[in-house]
Formats: C-alpha cells, structure tokens, sequence
C-alpha cells in the first residue's frame, strides 16, 4: 500500500493483523540563529535547516480518526508544526503496546530526531501530504 497521505497510514495501521499503537512527533523546521547566507536561500527554497520536536503523542489508530482529527488536537495544545513523524508498535496475541510501553521509543524517536536521524520514520507535511527527505 502506497503512503500519500496521513489518512492512508491510518488505513493501513487499521489493516494490520495485530493491533498498532502510533508514535507521533510533531516538529517544527527551522534554521539556527548563526545559519550563513547560503543556508537561508536553501531554507527558503525548501531545503536544509533543522527539525525540532515540539511535542510528541501515542495513540491507537482507532483514536484517531483522521488526519484533520489530530490538527485538531495539536491546536488544542497549542503546537503549530511543520511535520508529524509517525513510527508504530505492533501488539501481540490480539493485544496492543500501552502508553506506558510507548513511552521509552517515543523518547527514542525524539532523540533520533533531534540528531537528524529520521529514514526510519514515515513523515507528513501539515496538509497530511508525504514528505521525503533528500
């Protein structure tokens, strides 16, 4: 199944034979205070900068019913974002991970975040769009 969308994810999470839980990062993409010239050209042409992790969620993807459902929420929270970076955990024997299990990879994906690591996460742009990272 082809990942255009958040919604499409959320399908496909559903679809699994054992239940998922997902870990949200919601980042926000911006340029360090000493970016040089070039850099800024490249940010404003939509390449380069940084990510920063804001907030992060876990949810079952019955929770969330679409991807307008968790803008909702994040506005609710007050976090305006650039990206979601999504990862899951697979339960076992018809039992899905707790908040509490979800707790250590969500500190782990924001670590990986934070240090530029992100090919192992699926990302969307705040229209719900895939993002791929060059």
């Amino acid at each position: 199944m082809t990942l255009s969308t958040f919604d499409d994810l959320l399908r496909a999470a559903r679809a699994q034979a054992e239940p998922q839980r997902l870990l949200l990062v919601l980042a926000t993409a911006g340029l360090p205070d000493d970016a040089t010239p070039d850099e800024r050209l490249r940010f404003d042409a939509g390449e380069g900068g940084t990510l920063t992790p804001l907030a992060c969620i876990d949810k079952r993807p019955d929770e969330l019913a679409s991807f307008e459902v968790l803008c909702n929420e994040s506005r609710e929270l007050g976090q305006a974002w650039d990206i979601v970076f999504v990862g899951a955990l697979a339960g076992t024997d018809d039992t899905g991970p707790s908040s509490l299990q979800a707790e250590a990879p969500l500190q782990r994906m924001i670590e990986s975040i934070k240090s530029g690591r992100i090919d192992g996460f699926a990302a969307f742009d705040a229209a719900g769009e895939s993002v791929r990272f060059t």
